[in-house]
């Protein structure tokens, strides 16, 4: 059974629709923890009124994405989970998602997965995955890559988002939790990816496994929708500024290979500094 854990604050109407979606999954082997970081906008009366099945474990409003995590995990493996997913409540999952997690779960054990990405508005796929050279300091992005005859399976990846990810246990034995003394909010999904990755298990794009999301509720996305100097200030320093200077350099010196750590600093202080402005 998979346990999948969704960290929430607010948005009540997201988490319904993203659970709505889950009652109406093909394989019903799951189960949900929700972590409720101190929402005020009576999210938890919400999943006791309508989920009775979810489990609801309660933060105390200064979570942020990766401890939110965390304590779902924690509490999931404690109840001998084997398989765990981590969510965004954001997301709308399509009906076979988890029929096709298990399929290639059973193929590939000790493989992270993760799940094709479709725009909710036009159901269009919109990510399938990056693989990042060290050595070049760039991201190439697996879904522009292959015809549409080719979107299905597994693809290789050097890195996996945190929506949508399966975990196995075995994982969790190896190299620990998510990284929140580092990465409270973003970027801790790519790290721990990433680790995942030189410790040793592969990670995949499962495109048969599809997620709905809403890219322009990012709170990155929020913060270049108007360009001024407050929202500049927020994209280099905020915890939820998609350029956050020291959430990259510390995922710089913690994942890149040491020859390249100059080169690679340089190069994304760069686009973080001057990028904001021409996107």
């Amino acid at each position: 059974m998979i346990s999948i854990v969704i960290p929430v604050f607010n948005r009540k109407e997201y988490t319904r629709d993203c659970l709505q979606s889950l009652r109406n999954q093909t394989n019903q082997q799951y189960k949900v923890i929700i972590v409720d970081d101190g929402s005020t906008d009576g999210t938890e009366n919400m999943l006791r009124e309508e989920f009775p099945e979810v489990e609801i474990l309660k933060g105390s409003g200064s979570l942020f994405w990766t401890a939110g995590v965390n304590m779902g995990i924690r509490h999931a493996l404690k109840q001998d989970a084997q398989l765990i997913m981590t969510m965004n409540n954001d997301v709308i999952t399509d009906k076979h998602l988890l029929e096709k997690m298990y399929e290639w779960h059973e193929k590939k054990p000790a493989a992270l997965l993760g799940a094709l990405e479709l725009d909710a508005n036009t159901k269009q796929p919109i990510f399938g995955g990056e693989r990042l050279n060290w050595l070049l300091n760039t991201i190439d992005e697996v879904l522009p890559t292959l015809s549409e005859d080719e979107q299905k399976g597994l693809h290789a990846v050097t890195h996996l988002p945190g929506r949508g990810l399966l975990i196995p246990r075995v994982v969790f034995e190896k190299i620990g939790l998510f990284d929140q003394d580092r990465f409270p909010h973003y970027i801790a999904d790519y790290d721990y990816t990433h680790t995942a990755r030189r410790a040793g298990f592969e990670l995949y794009v499962n495109y048969d496994a599809k997620l709905l999301t809403y890219p322009e509720e990012s709170g990155e996305r929020q913060i270049r929708s108007e360009k001024n100097f407050k929202n500049y200030y927020k994209h280099l320093f905020d915890l939820k500024g998609g350029g956050n200077l020291r959430d990259f350099t510390r995922f710089t010196l913690k994942n890149c290979p040491k020859p390249y750590i100059p080169f690679h600093l340089a190069n994304g202080y760069t686009r973080r500094l001057f990028g904001y402005f021409l996107r």
